[in-house]
């Protein structure tokens, strides 16, 4: 195995490691949430967050996209590009900002929060992208210990605030949940924010600022689409059914996204190596590597589907009223492994900087989501949206596909392999559900079926399997 395959599998493993142990203290405390929260109190806290990441990406002009290309533009100058980036996105938030404070009234009239909330919103959108910036510095310099750190101080700040801000906001424990979210990261961002501008000495240079704006804002229509996908389902169920519906999907779909930690974490190693090969023009090497990447994720969505509805009920051992959210974690966890899936045409897109195409691909799929929502909740309850979710992920991978191969016309991945390694999978996910019933017979034999797939896929693939055991093997004899 080549050093930088070796890079790879090395950030990959670590990134899941770190990702695992940050999502564990997320577990453990998850049932102290439910709780000490009722389901309105649940829905609301996690609308707001549905709120921050809607303002964040206009407030941020989605300059952030830029980096990873910049990184091979701009090779040894990263310091000053990135201290200009923030220069750039911390002066638009802070003309927001202004503007905020102006007509802070009616904004809190307008989406249900109060004005002292409204306006920590956006003071903390100011500094929260340095977050950002510093962790995808780190991404692309293969620094995975400092993003690491990152993450778990992030994360462990978040629970530990959270929880004492609750006891705090006894009467009102959404504002104690909310407070101890976005405190944590406004502080790091504080801290990041001089780190970055002391290491770059710059705050505008008109280049960069041409560079990364030409980069992000055709990526703003994107990334809004994106939160739609992830985020509009949790206001219109709330608006056309109830908070406690929001608070059961928010819980379902937060288990659900457990999956991500896999697939993004590979996601996060695959990428810099991916540039890197794109640049070189490596694409037989793209392609071999991407196939087995396909199947881990296939593996890992029917596993996560397989355990879900025990792993709710041990999540939330005390809160029965959540354990009915099970039926939202198929379609959702499916849905994960179409955008794992789809954001390998993404990545390409965004290395031939071609953001206007990832725009109109992704507004269409929210296009889409909203009008499957729009005719689904009301007659099918919450649980639709998870379906439309997945529907409409789908869909964009669709777009995603015919963008880089019939617009872009490059032939980087096996697409074939893709699409039907998805359909197949998602199939038996969405069978899976059939054996979601309650009772330890429904359990036991969900799990015989998991297990033989298993055995198929083992020996299927045994050449693959062998050549990770003996990789793991000589790693542990060298060391």
């Amino acid at each position: 195995m080549n050093k930088s395959t070796n890079k790879v599998l090395k950030s990959g493993i670590w990134y899941t490691v770190s990702s695992i142990a940050i999502r564990a203290v997320a577990i453990i405390t998850s049932p102290i949430y439910t709780s000490m929260l009722t389901t309105d109190n649940y829905g609301r806290a996690n609308i707001f967050n549905s709120y921050v990441e809607i303002f964040n990406i206009v407030t941020c002009l989605c300059v952030v996209y830029s980096i990873g290309r910049a990184k091979i533009d701009y090779g040894e100058k990263l310091d000053e590009y990135l201290s200009a980036l923030q220069g750039l996105s911390s002066s638009f938030a802070f003309c927001v900002l202004i503007i905020v404070m102006i007509f802070r009234e009616r904004i809190s009239g307008l989406i249900g929060y109060e004005v002292p909330l409204v306006v920590a919103m956006f003071a903390y959108l100011v500094v929260y992208p340095s977050v950002q910036y510093m962790q995808e510095k780190c991404r692309f310099e293969y620094k995975y210990r400092e993003n690491i750190a990152i993450s778990l101080i992030t994360c462990i700040g978040t629970v530990v605030l959270s929880i004492a801000l609750m006891y705090l906001f006894n009467d009102r424990r959404y504002i104690g949940k909310i407070l101890g979210t976005i405190l944590p990261t406004f502080l790091m961002g504080t801290v990041f924010y001089i780190r970055l501008l002391r290491k770059g000495k710059l705050f505008y240079h008109p280049k960069y600022w041409r560079y990364a704006l030409r980069i992000g804002v055709p990526m703003i229509p994107h990334a809004l689409a994106m939160v739609v996908l992830a985020q509009i389902d949790r206001i219109m169920i709330k608006n056309i059914c109830s908070d406690a519906d929001a608070g059961l999907y928010t819980y379902g779909y937060s288990i659900a996204t457990i999956l991500a930690i896999f697939t993004n974490a590979i996601g996060q190693a695959w990428l810099p190596w991916l540039n890197e090969q794109l640049h070189e023009g490596s694409r037989e090497r793209i392609r071999s590597m991407q196939k087995k990447l396909v199947l881990l994720g296939c593996f890992l969505t029917l596993g996560f589907i397989t355990v879900a509805p025990e792993a709710l009920m041990i999540l939330a051992p005390r809160a029965r009223a959540y354990w009915v959210a099970k039926w939202v974690i198929p379609p959702v966890a499916l849905g994960t492994l179409a955008q794992y899936f789809y954001t390998n045409y993404v990545n390409v897109e965004l290395f031939y900087k071609k953001t206007p195409i990832i725009a109109m691909s992704s507004v269409l799929a929210a296009a889409v989501n909203y009008v499957l929502n729009y005719l689904m909740i009301p007659r099918f309850g919450y649980i639709a949206a998870a379906y439309t979710t997945l529907a409409s992920y789908m869909v964009l991978m669709l777009f995603h596909y015919i963008a880089v191969n019939h617009v872009l016309k490059e032939k980087v991945y096996s697409n074939m392999f893709m699409f039907t390694a998805m359909i197949i999978c998602g199939g038996l996910g969405i069978a899976m559900c059939l054996l979601y019933g309650d009772g330890v017979r429904t359990a036991v034999t969900r799990y015989a079926v998991a297990f033989a797939a298993l055995g198929i896929f083992a020996a299927v693939r045994k050449d693959d399997i062998r050549q990770l055991v003996m990789y793991i093997k000589t790693r542990r004899q060298n060391k």
